[in-house]
């Protein structure tokens, strides 16, 4: 397994793959931080691109990734990655939703364990996933990165007070 370190405008992320796809995308700083096997060899070539496009996007240039994709999970968890792929840029979608999507209607509490263990964060947009309610809910990023990216996008979150926040 190949990896790397991309400098962002978020800060560190790891990124890691093999000649199947890109495997992590980790925002360093967020709730889950990886530690780096010892076996997986650093490639900064190997990621070149998955880097320019990240940035771009950060820097809102770049509404959709052209990047291989080989997340592991459960058949479950790769069919909800799946469905996150298909939300559109500066939309967002609720649990139940995406449930739907996969043709779960009553799976939406494991949509979102599902999302909370996406490993390609903001390429696999589970940031695009809010409650049936509008609440913005835990992002392994961080909340605060996770508004980030929907401001990015356009849409704007409000402050409820409390450290609850909405869209």
């Amino acid at each position: 397994m190949y990896y790397d370190l991309i400098r962002t405008k978020l800060g560190t992320v790891l990124v890691a793959g093999d000649s199947e796809g890109l495997k992590v995308l980790n925002i360093q700083g967020g709730k889950r931080k990886y530690t780096i096997p010892s076996d997986w060899e650093q490639n900064r070539a190997f990621f070149k691109e998955v880097g320019e496009q990240l940035n771009q996007y950060l820097e809102g240039e770049l509404k959709e990734f052209d990047v291989e994709l080989s997340p592991e999970g459960s058949d479950f968890q790769k069919a909800v990655w799946d469905a996150l792929t298909k939300i559109p840029y500066g939309k967002t979608v609720s649990y139940g939703a995406v449930a739907e999507m996969i043709g779960k209607p009553k799976a939406a509490r494991a949509v979102g364990l599902a999302n909370s263990l996406n490993p390609i964060q903001i390429i696999i947009p589970c940031h695009r996933v809010v409650s049936s309610s509008g609440k913005l809910a835990g992002y392994a990023g961080g909340l605060d990165v996770m508004m980030e990216l929907l401001e990015l996008e356009g849409i704007k979150t409000k402050d409820n007070g409390s450290g609850k926040f909405s869209i």
